[in-house]
């Protein structure tokens, strides 16, 4: 389903501060981690229901990721941190987006609290749509079939969306598609997706190494639980509203200092000074694992070979849809 952006998108993140023009909308709760193609059912539902009923619809999620509040030894490798996540629904044609803060207090509110304290009186909502494995409140109370007998009690809709599958009939997940990334298997990653899967950092100083090459680098540190695989990868970027083509390694620099992982991004036809801005990378492809090399001279040859691999790469790319369309870095926008 192809749906335009809103022409007014609010985002809360306090729900003391939740916005009367959202009041009697509908709603689509979960948390949405990496907006993939079995979440935007759930937002497709949603959609519907405010369109056929002329009302607007916004998303309900929350911050941190449960997992993390619950497990903070093991934190959750993020698909879309929340100015992400938050980005995609706009593109996919939401009013708003409410991110509650969730916290252990916050997961101990009585499910019957839940929905009379948050959906009903606060947010007034007409209509709610969330997914089969949704729950919420204490000790998880809050299961679909609560949420259901919930809103027939309270005067509100409740629609239940199944589990979406893949062309091989396997669930579209968030941790198939970390677990792809893992693997470096992008093409499965960025099809589980629907868009191309993308992230945003800021360009810091490096050691200058790549310089010394002949590929100067951006360098951009990812958050320490994000479980990429090490390896070389064809990108597309966008920095400063420009967009050009690239060659990235993530990893150790096995060959030199098998340091702290860093994202290193080297633009195509590119001369200037990045440091300081921010940089949104997109992954086109997963060219090959990071290895060691026994010379710099070697290591060169390599990457003289990656970045024609890349290069052809990415001329031949198209964007996965509206969705990817909207949301990355694409020569004509």
């Amino acid at each position: 389903m192809t749906h335009l952006p809103a022409l007014r998108f609010t985002s809360v993140t306090d729900l003391a501060e939740f916005p009367d023009h959202l009041r009697g909308a509908v709603v689509a709760i979960g948390n949405f981690d990496g907006v993939h193609r079995g979440h935007r059912a759930v937002l497709d539902a949603a959609l519907a229901v405010a369109h056929g009923r002329e009302v607007p619809a916004f998303v309900l999620t929350f911050e941190p990721h449960p997992r993390t509040v619950f497990a903070p030894d093991k934190p959750v490798f993020r698909l879309t941190p929340a100015e992400e996540r938050a980005r995609i629904v706009a593109a996919y044609g939401f009013d708003g987006i409410v991110t509650a803060p969730f916290t252990r207090a916050f997961a101990s509110i009585e499910a019957e609290a839940f929905v009379e304290d948050i959906l009903r009186q606060r947010m007034g909502i007409v209509h709610a749509v969330t997914g089969y494995d949704f729950h919420f409140g204490r000790a998880r109370r809050g299961t679909p079939e609560f949420l259901v007998e919930a809103g027939a009690a309270d005067g509100f809709g409740v629609t239940i969306v199944t589990a979406e599958t893949d062309e091989a009939g396997e669930a579209v997940s968030s941790s198939r598609i970390r677990a792809a990334l893992a693997e470096g298997d992008v093409t499965l990653a960025n099809a589980l997706l629907g868009y191309r899967w993308f992230f945003s950092a800021e360009v810091a100083h490096g050691d200058k190494r790549g310089r010394e090459l002949g590929y100067p680098t951006a360098n951009l540190a990812l958050a320490e639980e994000t479980a990429l695989a090490h390896g070389i990868y064809a990108v597309r970027v966008r920095v400063d509203g420009r967009v050009h083509d690239g060659v990235a390694s993530f990893g150790r620099r096995p060959t030199f200092d098998n340091g702290a992982p860093l994202f290193e991004v080297h633009l195509f036809d590119f001369t200037g000074d990045l440091y300081g801005r921010k940089m949104e990378v997109m992954l086109a492809g997963h060219l090959r694992p990071e290895e060691r090399f026994d010379s710099a001279e070697a290591l060169v040859d390599q990457m003289n070979r990656d970045s024609a691999e890349a290069r052809a790469l990415l001329a031949s790319l198209t964007p996965l849809g509206d969705l990817d369309l909207a949301l990355n870095a694409w020569p004509d926008q």
